[in-house]
């Protein structure tokens, strides 16, 4: 019974890849978005990246391989997950409200020329989706990766991938395979 189960979910996860990978419009979608990014950092600009909970790691594990490695050994990159200073969301939390948790780092950090990336599988976090209004009055560029309709996150975005599921588990399968292409990309750019 648990093999019915685990094949099922592996094979649900396979095929949603496959349909990603099939439609030539999601792939240059992707491909897109990894230019904006590469020609940030060759500009001096960085990406700052952050989402809750499973998108709140993925968003650690991506900047760590911009800053250290993802398959080569090559140059830093400048890449800053927003969730990864305790001491600052709990402040921020506290003072201001969960919903600026992200938004006054933005504020603070990111600055005209630069990217913020927001990861969310609904598309409707509001701390993310005001991190995306605090860095598009800055002047940067807005990405946004989520899942399911896109929630608001599509409208306050410059680019955005929407994952064709509804499904949040098959949705973070795919945003970390995207992470990595983008980390490849960008590696082998810079």
């Amino acid at each position: 019974m648990n093999s019915i189960m685990i094949k099922k979910h592996l094979q649900n996860s396979s095929d949603l890849k496959t349909v990603i990978a099939s439609d030539s419009e999601l792939v240059s979608g992707i491909e897109k978005m990894g230019l904006m990014m590469i020609e940030t950092l060759q500009a001096g600009g960085k990406i700052l990246v952050a989402g809750n909970g499973g998108s709140a790691t993925q968003s650690q594990h991506f900047a760590a391989e911009l800053v250290g490695r993802y398959e080569r050994d090559s140059a830093p990159q400048a890449a800053v997950s927003l969730v990864s200073d305790i001491a600052c969301l709990t402040a921020l939390s506290n003072d201001f409200g969960f919903e600026e948790v992200f938004a006054k780092q933005v504020e603070g950090l990111g600055k005209d020329g630069d990217v913020f990336l927001g990861i969310s599988t609904s598309g409707n976090s509001k701390n993310v989706n005001r991190a995306l209004e605090a860095a598009k009055s800055q002047g940067m560029k807005c990405l946004g990766l989520c899942g399911k309709d896109g929630g608001s996150m599509k409208d306050l975005c410059d680019e955005v991938f929407i994952v064709p599921s509804d499904k949040t588990p098959l949705i973070q399968e795919s945003h970390i395979s995207i992470l990595h292409i983008w980390a490849d990309l960008i590696e082998q750019s810079l």
